[in-house]
């Protein structure tokens, strides 16, 4: 059976029937063609830069939303998350009965049937030892293309034998009208079941969501492993040496990890295994509010054709002013990794003739 065909297949398993047209892991010229269409209006349309990068606004959410975030709880997951009714302190993991579920998965398959889908398939994880394969499904082509910016894209053999370990399906364009009954925060949702290995979004079009929906999905799975997970970014030196820099999201690890003199291995999540360090994406997730080419030229010279901007002012000749933050602080670009000159191939620093691919104290 032709690729295509599996994929949909799949698609029709879980619910999300009749698509009108079905794209696979579409390359850049298709995605930026879509993507900038003048039919589409709203969230859905992106705008050309002068730069050649393409920028998007994420609607009223410019960041992630952390009070729409839930876990199914189940037999697997009763004792193996921090939860936030645990009286252990605070923490976002509230839990979802499988029946609530169960309803959102139903508005999620109902807003993805009958449209034009884009399906990426993608590794989280540069280890091939403990890699997710991840399926994400979405109808927006801006969505797709942050998805090949930001996770590891398979090579067409890969592609061939993939098979998903993990689904995302991003229903941006829906929310739960039924959400006070059923004693939720509000109509979004950022849904995870564990169990049946699927993320769902509703009614946020925030691009982090997705990424950052991985990165608790591997701090889940990695440490049942005695594998550390970290939110941190990582370069590596001539000889081997290996630093990491910790802090929270805006406060300098890519500028910190992107250093012309180091490769980068990534800038915002890693796993520390007994071989090394390695990144679990495959591209870079960097703040651009005020953005210098003098005190951050790496960055400001990748963000040319394939990059995607976020949530940025686009003047009218082109040209992005970013020191404007009207629309928010929180001003980003995806960048594919091998964009940067001094990227380090695969993400990855691994044991080899000697210890020098851990981080020294």
């Amino acid at each position: 059976m032709p690729r295509i065909e599996l994929v949909k297949q799949a698609l029709h398993e879980l619910g999300i029937k009749d698509s009108s047209e079905l794209f696979y892991n579409p390359d850049y010229d298709l995605l930026i063609a879509h993507e900038t269409s003048p039919e589409l209006t709203g969230a859905a349309r992106g705008v050309m830069t002068a730069s050649g990068a393409v920028a998007v606004d994420t609607g009223i959410f410019t960041g992630r939303s952390p009070r729409d975030k839930y876990i199914v709880r189940d037999d697997l997951t009763r004792d193996t998350v921090w939860w936030s009714d645990a009286g252990l302190g605070r923490n976002d993991n509230k839990p979802l009965t499988p029946q609530i579920w169960a309803s959102l998965k139903t508005r999620v398959a109902g807003q993805l049937s009958g449209k034009k889908l884009y399906v990426v398939d993608a590794w989280c994880g540069a280890s091939p030892d403990t890699r997710l394969g991840v399926r994400f499904v979405t109808e927006v082509a801006w969505q797709a293309h942050f998805v090949k910016n930001m996770f590891i894209v398979p090579n067409a053999e890969e592609l061939e034998q993939f098979t998903p370990d993990f689904v995302v399906l991003n229903g941006a364009g829906c929310t739960n009208d039924q959400w006070q009954e059923q004693g939720l925060n509000s109509e979004n949702f950022v849904a995870f079941n564990l169990s049946e290995k699927i993320q769902l979004i509703g009614g946020t079009w925030y691009g982090g969501e997705m990424k950052k929906g991985l990165f608790s999905v591997m701090n889940y799975l990695l440490p049942q492993q005695g594998i550390a997970s970290m939110h941190c970014s990582a370069n590596r030196g001539e000889e081997g040496d290996v630093a990491l820099f910790f802090g929270l999201s805006g406060t300098g690890k890519t500028t910190l990890s992107t250093d012309p003199l180091r490769q980068l291995i990534g800038d915002d999540e890693h796993g520390w295994d007994d071989d090394g360090v390695f990144n679990f994406e495959g591209g870079c997730y960097a703040k651009t509010i005020n953005l210098d080419p003098q005190a951050e030229p790496e960055i400001y010279q990748a963000i040319r054709r394939d990059a995607l901007l976020e949530n940025v002012v686009v003047r009218a000749d082109g040209t992005v002013d970013y020191a404007d933050g009207s629309k928010t602080e929180n001003t980003r670009v995806f960048i594919p990794a091998v964009a940067y000159r001094k990227y380090r191939q695969a993400g990855l620093s691994r044991r080899s003739s000697g210890a020098g691919d851990f981080p020294r104290r």
